[in-house]
């Protein structure tokens, strides 16, 4: 382990099929003035709104309710959201739904009090909260994120064609409870779950892929994936399979709530590019991770090709016996990539939207960052938006 570091994590976490029971020990402790935010009616068809707006209603709430929020929420979006808790005078924020509507419910917290445009201070100057920050919950409905259990939140400025993440240092912004009952992600479809489970795999690589030092969270990392690629599997071929859905559930939670990050640089490299990606054709963005992880990990893996060749031993079993380490480390993206095609994720750019034309705008959009092995020029980001087409 590398450096030093601070790891506090202030969520508490409600898991299994009971979870929802916790809910109202959690409204005893938070003000009156309650707004209850959610997507676009999932919730409603599930019962689930009905069920949470009970709890509200015999714990004494005052409920308003921001509705409609989208899988990429926007600055639009934010700004309505902030006038509804501004009008409600809220005291606590309460999301039901995917991390989006989590990802959005921290976006609000950190905004109500504030007097700056929030885009400018805490999406383009990347700056921390000097205000109150309310208080959140998260009922979770889909797996993938970690917006359960991190300080994290992503905002599209349709205006200016960027998706920008912010991970607040303020542990406050963290959410103070989540509630996560696998049965909730079994009504999604397909498509949703398995860009889900995607987006969980590539939160791990994210931080996998940096250092050159023997490193407890690279073996923690290893595990994550390895259980993900079993359970998906599983509920490829059964999504109704609770085992491998409560699996799903809770390697999202430790994927990104900070642990397998200490200690280590990181990368975020594919977040870039596919928030990029989304920014311009609003597709899912699970989908938008696995249309450009490939051309990008193939860029870089000459640069870290130690890593490469680990990840390829044992996450995926390739046999290395005899073969020199490049050659490893491509049996273990060639690994990938089959089980990738095997959920039947995007594995291009095209199929979401994008074009050839779009990418000298596409590299304009992407921030490049330097934790990972290779730090991308603007050329080289061209380069992998055309072979990611």
């Amino acid at each position: 382990m590398l450096g030093n570091f601070t790891y506090c994590n202030p969520t508490k976490l409600y898991f299994g099929e009971e979870a929802l029971g916790g809910l109202d020990a959690e409204l005893a402790k938070v003000g009156a003035n309650v707004v209850l935010i959610y997507g676009g009616g999932s919730i409603k068809k599930s019962g689930l709104y009905d069920e949470v707006l009970g709890k509200l209603q015999r714990a004494g709430k005052n409920v308003a309710e921001i509705s409609g929020v989208m899988p990429n929420p926007t600055l639009d979006k934010l700004y309505e959201g902030i006038e509804i808790a501004r009008a409600h005078k809220a005291d606590f924020l309460l999301a039901v739904g995917g991390g989006s509507v989590c990802d959005y419910a921290k976006a609000v917290a950190v905004s109500v009090h504030c007097d700056e445009d929030p885009w400018e201070k805490y999406f383009a100057r990347f700056e921390e909260p000097d205000c109150e920050i309310l208080p959140v919950g998260c009922v979770l409905t889909l797996a993938g994120t970690g917006s359960e259990m991190n300080a994290g939140s992503v905002i599209t400025n349709t205006r200016t064609h960027q998706k920008v993440g912010h991970v607040f240092l303020d542990e406050m912004v963290m959410p103070r409870f989540a509630i996560l009952n696998p049965r909730y992600t079994m009504t999604l479809p397909h498509y949703q779950m398995v860009a889900g489970i995607y987006d969980i795999f590539n939160h791990i690589c994210e931080q996998y892929f940096s250092g050159t030092d023997d490193n407890t969270s690279d073996y923690i990392a290893e595990a994550l994936m390895r259980s993900l690629i079993v359970s998906s599997r599983a509920a490829n071929k059964n999504p109704q399979d609770y085992e491998a859905r409560s699996n799903i559930m809770w390697t999202a939670t430790w994927a990104l709530n900070t642990l397998i990050a200490k200690g280590k640089s990181t990368d975020w490299m594919v977040h870039m590019l596919g928030q990029a990606v989304g920014a311009y054709t609003n597709a899912t963005h699970g989908m938008t991770l696995a249309a450009v992880s490939l051309p990008y990990y193939r860029h870089i893996m000459p640069y870290g090709v130690a890593k490469f060749r680990r990840f390829a031993v044992n996450v995926w079993n390739v046999d290395a016996e005899g073969k020199t380490d490049e050659a490893v480390a491509l049996e273990g993206l060639k690994a990938m990539e089959g089980w990738m095609r095997e959920l039947g994720l995007a594995m291009n750019i095209t199929e979401l939207g994008a074009t050839a034309e779009m990418i000298e705008k596409l590299a304009d959009a992407t921030f490049i960052l330097k934790g990972g092995y290779k730090v991308l020029d603007r050329d080289e980001i061209v380069s992998i938006f055309k072979a990611a087409l």
